[in-house]
């Protein structure tokens, strides 16, 4: 058995406290190689999407399509995008009733949407709509939006992309709704681009589909807005600009967007 050390030959609270300084000095550069390493792996990848996206492009100026019925839009990819989650058969999880509050006073709270064609970050609005960023915050944070796609495009007469319902099929929720909040003024253009807000079946029945908004819209003003794009509306404008598969002015988007992981700025308590 080690015997204890005699007295004056034991580690000093001061060098305990270099120790630890150094052991947190080390941890820290290892991190920040990890990111590094991380950051430039996501480039190289992104180069080699661009490059295979390109090569798709001349691939179908030489091969027509022939007899092509699928309704899978994932063969059709943008440029810089990877490729999207596809929808799941049931929802992930849910719950009778909506979350207890748990926004912090005084504080700003940004969503980030991690998708196949990169990051969408979303300022919230909590001062405004309490209910309907808390309600979010608490889904993205248990993981309900991740690997989910976002299943419907509308071009024409308005310009919104909707996500939020793993199963692709626009009738999914989390099991609860919450009360319409921050509802605009009716008139022209009250949906103006960038805005996001919650999809809904009626009054009172959002739950966790909302969508994003990338060309002034009008709509009626039924649907509650919680938060605003600050990075990201070109990944938006870029899957609008390829329309909807199929053709038509509705329905499942021409080049796939999926969630793939969410991040919420500052986390909840």
């Amino acid at each position: 058995m080690a015997r204890p050390p005699k007295p004056g030959t034991g580690i000093t609270n001061k060098r305990r406290r270099e120790l630890a300084a150094a052991k947190l000095e080390r941890q820290t550069a290892r991190r920040m190689e990890q990111a590094t390493r991380t950051r430039r792996r996501r480039r190289i990848g992104w180069a080699i999407a661009a490059l295979v996206g390109v090569c798709l492009v001349s691939a179908a100026a030489i091969l027509p399509r022939m007899n092509d019925t699928s309704t899978d839009v994932a063969a059709h990819p943008v440029s810089g995008c990877d490729t999207a989650p596809t929808a799941k058969a049931a929802s992930p999880g849910s719950w009778k009733v909506a979350p207890e509050p748990a926004l912090a006073k005084d504080t700003s709270y940004t969503l980030v949407l991690a998708t196949n064609c990169g990051d969408i970050a979303i300022s919230t609005t909590p001062d405004k709509a309490p209910a309907t960023v808390n309600s979010q915050l608490f889904l993205a944070s248990q993981g309900w939006f991740n690997d989910s796609p976002c299943h419907r495009l509308t071009t024409d007469p308005i310009f919104v992309l909707q996500c939020g319902d793993p199963t692709g099929t626009g009738s999914g929720n989390a099991g609860y709704t919450i009360q319409d909040e921050n509802l605009p003024e009716k008139g022209e253009n009250n949906y103006p681009r960038g805005t996001v807000a919650m999809a809904n079946g009626g009054a009172n029945t959002s739950s966790s589909q909302f969508f994003i908004v990338y060309k002034d819209t009008t709509l009626p003003p039924s649907y509650s807005v919680w938060g605003t794009v600050t990075e990201g509306m070109d990944i938006i404008d870029k899957i609008a600009e390829k329309g909807v598969s199929g053709g038509g002015t509705d329905g499942a988007p021409e080049a796939p967007l999926g969630i793939i992981a969410t991040s919420v700025e500052p986390p909840l308590n």
